[in-house]
């Protein structure tokens, strides 16, 4: 029998624009850690979505895989960060089944351009034919994929560069993105600010690619797990957020409860003290 996908983020962000005085910014976390059970717990949550990265994690293709399984049980959306715009990897990706990608370091228009082209079969693109053989179609068991495919992939973009953000107008023209992703780290450090996330400089570049994103009715979403700047982009207009991370709430966790249980000094007697 047919069997359906899910709608994509693409949907979920429409959906979200016009709920009136509902609307509210799709909140989501990284997955970091390559973990399906970690994916899972995190896919029963009540986010929004959730981000599967595979440029600074050790995430692999087989570990995409098995979290997609993982998460596709639970009403969240699931999207996936490959390493770099590679043509090749983004075929991969796509087959093994994510709907929604975002490639890093996109600083100019033709490299939208680019992208637009590798997640589409011909003629629009040049993305490779293998739905028969990949869960992307369910092995063919998605009606019509072929000629629909373009319904199933939304395709967003991160700006993370000063360059990006020069560029910012003409990468929103590009015909073919759903959206675009700030990233204050690399932004920072591009800007020679390594590690300042939150200086002045750099939110007011974020704010200028959201300001910019609005004005052409494009969904922008930005990396903040600061609570305070979070809440200040979403003023400023974001209409997506990723607000933690698997690896950073159990770092930060472990650590409370080292902090909470394991001795600091001790008094005069040898006995330890907490």
């Amino acid at each position: 029998m047919p069997l359906p996908l899910k709608e994509t983020f693409r949907e979920d962000l429409t959906a979200q624009q016009s709920a009136g005085e509902s609307r509210r910014p799709l909140a989501g976390m990284w997955l970091c850690s390559g973990s399906p059970l970690v994916a899972e717990i995190a896919a029963g949550s009540g986010l929004d979505w959730l981000l599967l990265d595979m440029e600074h994690s050790p995430v692999t293709l087989d570990a995409v895989l098995t979290q997609l399984q993982a998460i596709a049980a639970y009403p969240i959306t699931p999207m996936v960060r490959i390493p770099v715009g590679d043509a090749v990897i983004i075929k991969q990706v796509l087959d093994l089944g994510a709907q929604n990608l975002l490639v890093p370091m996109v600083s100019t228009a033709e490299q939208a351009r680019e992208m637009v082209e590798a997640v589409h079969y011909p003629p629009r693109g040049r993305r490779g034919v293998g739905s028969a053989l990949s869960r992307s179609a369910r092995w063919n068991r998605v009606e019509g994929y072929l000629g629909d495919a373009a319904q199933h992939v939304a395709l967003f973009v991160q700006i993370e560069s000063a360059e990006a953000v020069e560029n910012i107008e003409e990468i929103l023209a590009v015909d073919g993105i759903d959206g675009i992703f700030v990233g204050p780290s690399d932004l920072s450090a591009s800007m020679g600010l390594l590690g300042q996330q939150s200086h002045p400089d750099v939110v007011a570049a974020v704010r200028h690619c959201v300001a910019a994103a609005r004005s052409a009715g494009v969904p922008v979403g930005v990396n903040a797990f600061d609570p305070d700047v979070a809440r200040g982009y979403v003023e400023d207009g974001a209409d997506f957020l990723l607000v933690g991370a698997d690896v950073s709430l159990l770092a930060r966790g472990s650590e409370k409860l080292a902090a909470a249980w394991v001795p600091t000094e001790a008094d005069e007697s040898g006995r330890a003290s907490y």
